[in-house]
């Protein structure tokens, strides 16, 4: 019996995105379209104002789509109503931002379980994974520590560690090496790629640096809210 292909993990179909500012008309998306199969790096690139920070906070649920549909692990997100958005995101994705996140006031470790207890996670089911997370990523004798007591690569694996422990669908990265020098920034993006690849995850990162672009599985770009490139980097293994 002949096997069916996986559904694609991302469907974008069509997707415009319009800004009203006073008297202006912003289009920041102008009818994108675009799949991803689960499993697949997706970096995606383009100047200021070319979309691509608009459609990261549409997959992320985050912002809804002027026209076009979105689905996400066969869940439509386009026309979802506000609870129902906010409940995809923490059951289905992960987040991954430039300046980490972290709440000041909890350490390492309660900083990564926090969104799973939000979710209705049990804490002794989440501890043990946000321990062997933080082992992981090079940080057992740091889960105890505050985030001001943490380097800024510390930190970042910190927060790539709180975005895996809800076991997530979707990881979403929004420039991750972006405060980060270039050596702890290729440490982290290791570490993502790693990690991800362990879980079969898709991950969706946007960046301004060719060189942590390289990274992914297929490079898409981005200007005036079009796709205007989308090349295969290399196979998703």
């Amino acid at each position: 019996m002949t096997q069916l292909p996986a559904a694609p993990m991302i469907v974008v179909k069509d997707v415009t995105k319009v800004y009203r500012r006073a008297k202006n008309v912003v289009h920041a998306l102008s009818g994108v379209s675009l799949e991803v199969p689960t499993g697949q790096f997706v970096s995606v690139m383009g100047s200021s104002g070319s979309g691509k920070s608009t459609l990261l906070n549409l997959l992320g649920a985050l912002d809804v789509p002027s026209g076009g549909v979105i689905s996400i692990a066969g869940q439509e997100i386009s026309r979802l109503p506000d609870d129902q958005l906010s409940g995809f995101r923490r059951e289905r994705l992960g987040f991954v931002f430039q300046f980490f996140n972290l709440l000041p006031t909890l350490t390492a470790v309660e900083n990564v379980v926090l969104p799973a207890l939000l979710s209705g996670r049990a804490r002794e089911e989440v501890e043990p994974k946000a321990q062997a997370l933080l082992e992981q990523f090079g940080l057992k004798g740091r889960a105890h520590h505050a985030p001001d007591e943490l380097s800024g690569g510390e930190m970042q694996r910190v927060a790539v560690a709180r975005a895996l422990v809800g076991e997530p669908a979707l990881l979403l990265a929004d420039e991750p090496t972006g405060n980060l020098d270039s050596k702890t920034g290729a440490e982290v993006l290791r570490l993502i790629r790693e990690a991800t690849r362990e879980r079969h995850l898709t991950v969706v990162m946007v960046t301004h640096d060719p060189k942590a672009a390289e990274v992914g599985d297929r490079l898409v770009r981005l200007a005036d809210g079009l796709v205007v490139g989308d090349e295969l980097l290399r196979a998703a293994a």
